[in-house]
């Protein structure tokens, strides 16, 4: 057998085993791997939906657009304004009457907001001259403008909006910074780190954990890194099924993007209009089609952070590696403490060739926890499946627009007559499930057979395409409504856990009685809306999201009283076997229970990690508790 080491016939070094010759194997160059474009698309780039000055397109005090919102008209009925959703433009006569019996809403008892702040309402901020005068140098846009600031000073908690409606915040960044590009991030990482200057990362603003909230104590410059303007789809690889965003571009466009090419990620939060991948990333996302697509843990390959110590980047797109514990896996949940996500290669998938949408009714709420369970055990789930407690599906009924045709009106009461005197179901009990499948023609039919034959096993009828369709676009309209309840003296919030399946019923039941118990023995005076719904399924257990609001009338400091409401809400999850999130993050809101959750020495990997990358504490925004003793 000839020495491999020997070069061959024509001067080229050969593998040679029994007297066969290979070729020797070619070094891979991955920067040229990179540059080779032969099988990616790129795509045109467009601007954002959500312009720089968001405060043009987005309300400044509540939730997104300010065309969009709930307003009682002249003739004393709840109507949705605006013309983007499927709900836009249309009167709802029956939520008028569900407010005022279910919270105890007074329509002549209105909380009016206070006016838009000006730039004397908002205070000033502190100058760090070495760098500014650096950022002047590098071309990258930045302000001062007091709105802007403002803008980007808080996320959606209750807590915050309260404060934009009838307070004002004590500490705010001191700068907006817009970036176009890693390089750009890259040079305000280290002008940051030079200067000894605060980042507080900012995508697409929609947190729910105080993420976004600038330590009142912070005594350095805090600049705001706003990452809208990185919007960029820098290719799709068709081969490999994997493209590669800019860490700015928001749900919505993506998405619109990808499928003008063919292809789509399928991961779309609640949220999706306005958040960002960065933002996913950072707050270990979830999607409500997680069922096919994954959640953004499982749908990352790779990702390129920015932190005070270089750039984090593995040197190769693989599938999976078994290199040591995944660094990648620091930065998902990691929620800007630890450097600023910049660039996400995920996996793609080709647009669904069908998609379609069902439901469900189920004679109660425990059926359908059952049937849900078992879907779960067969591996049956289709794209997404919720489903919702009674007090839920009431205030779904609650939405429906007027009925403006005899035909509509003898349906609806044909659906009422099936559903309660032939099927014997009650409607104070019945619980609903909406359903939405998504593949082939096959696969679909596929899919709806078996869930519905599931179904029926625990009591469960079809409820309909039409209320399965409408009760996912209520998904995006049902965020307003925390904004009409502010001028009506409610105040009201969304939490989740996820929890194992033999809790869940448990969890649901004991949360929601310690929400109206706390309620009545703190004075308030009317009975609290409380009400849950299962929203993701997993092998071992499922996501439970709570909605929880009371009337405040006649009750001091309401923001104070929920927060103390929720945090033995929060008591009463753990103790039933839930967790502190699902996929809202931990943030300021959650971190007094990190430590408990993950254990003391978990607490201290992540602050050891926090120190080598972030000795400075740069990115000082003050989330997940791992600040506090460096």
């Amino acid at each position: 057998m000839a020495d491999a080491n020997e070069p061959g016939p024509e001067g080229k070094r050969h593998l040679v085993s029994n007297n066969v010759s290979y070729p020797a194997i070619k070094s891979i160059n991955l920067e040229e791997c990179r540059a080779e474009k032969s099988y990616k698309l790129t795509v045109e780039q467009k601007p954002s939906s959500i312009p720089k000055r968001r405060q043009e397109l987005l309300k400044w005090n509540g939730w997104g657009y300010r065309d969009s919102k709930f307003v009682v008209n002249k003739n004393g009925h709840v109507e949705f304004t605006g013309e983007r959703y499927r709900l836009s433009n249309t009167v709802m006569p029956a939520l008028r009457d569900w407010m005022i019996n279910t919270v105890g809403i007074s329509l002549e008892h209105q909380q009016p907001a206070q006016p838009e702040l000006t730039a004397a309402d908002i205070v000033a901020p502190i100058v760090n001259e070495g760098f500014l005068e650096d950022m002047q140098r590098t071309g990258i846009s930045f302000t001062d403008d007091p709105q802007d600031r403002l803008f980007r000073a808080h996320g959606h908690t209750l807590h915050e909006v309260f404060i934009l409606r009838e307070g004002k915040f004590k500490r705010i960044p001191d700068l907006v910074l817009w970036p176009v590009s890693h390089k750009q991030v890259q040079t305000v990482v280290e002008l940051c780190s030079k200067h000894n200057v605060v980042i507080i990362p900012f995508g697409g603003g929609t947190s729910v954990s105080g993420a976004l909230e600038c330590p009142e104590n912070e005594k350095r410059m805090i600049v705001s890194l706003d990452t809208s303007q990185m919007t960029k789809i820098l290719w799709i690889d068709e081969k490999n099924l994997t493209a590669c965003f800019e860490c700015g571009i928001v749900g919505q466009d993506l998405e619109r993007r990808l499928a003008e090419k063919g292809y789509c990620t399928g991961h779309e939060p609640d949220s999706i209009e306005f958040s960002s991948v960065g933002g996913w990333v950072a707050t270990r996302a979830s999607g409500m089609k997680k069922n096919i697509y994954g959640n953004i843990e499982d749908l990352v390959v790779h990702v390129k952070v920015v932190t005070p110590r270089g750039v984090i980047s593995r040197n190769c797109q693989v599938p999976r590696i078994s290199a040591g514990p995944d660094i990648q896996q620091f930065i998902l949940g990691s929620e800007g403490t630890l450097g600023v996500v910049t660039e996400v290669i995920m996996k793609i998938r080709p647009l669904p060739e069908c998609q379609k949408y069902g439901s469900v009714v189920f004679p109660n709420f425990e059926k359908g926890v059952d049937c849900l369970r078992e879907i779960s055990r067969q591996r049956s789930a289709p794209a997404s499946i919720r489903l919702m407690d009674n007090e839920q599906f009431q205030f779904g009924h609650a939405l429906n627009p007027e009925v403006k045709s005899v035909l509509a009106s003898f349906v609806e009461g044909f659906k009422k007559l099936y559903i309660t005197r032939i099927k014997g179901f009650d409607l104070q009990n019945i619980s609903v499930a909406t359903l939405l499948f998504e593949g082939t023609k096959e696969e679909v039919a596929n899919q709806e057979k078996r869930v519905y034959e599931i179904a029926a096993q625990f009591g469960g009828i079809p409820g309909g395409e039409e209320n399965g369709l409408r009760g996912y676009m209520l998904t995006y309209v049902i965020a307003y409504i925390r904004d009409i309840g502010f001028d009506y003296y409610i105040v009201a919030e969304s939490f989740e856990t996820s929890v194992p399946w033999d809790r869940v019923l448990d969890l649901c039941r004991n949360v929601k009685d310690r929400l109206i118990r706390e309620c009545k023995e703190r004075g308030v005076q009317f009975p609290p809306y409380a009400t849950c719904r299962v929203t993701q399924m997993y092998d071992a257990g499922a996501c439970v999201y709570f909605y929880f609001g009371f009337n405040y009338r006649g009750v001091g400091n309401p923001v104070k009283l929920y927060e103390d409401i929720e945090m033995c809400a929060r008591e009463e999850i753990l103790a039933n076997g839930g967790s502190i999130s699902h996929h809202h993050g931990v943030g300021k809101v959650r971190k007094r229970w990190l430590g408990q959750t993950i254990s003391e020495p978990g607490l201290g990997m992540l602050r050891a990690v926090k120190q080598y990358l972030d000795p400075k504490n740069i990115f000082g925004n003050n989330n997940l508790m791992i600040d506090s003793k460096l």
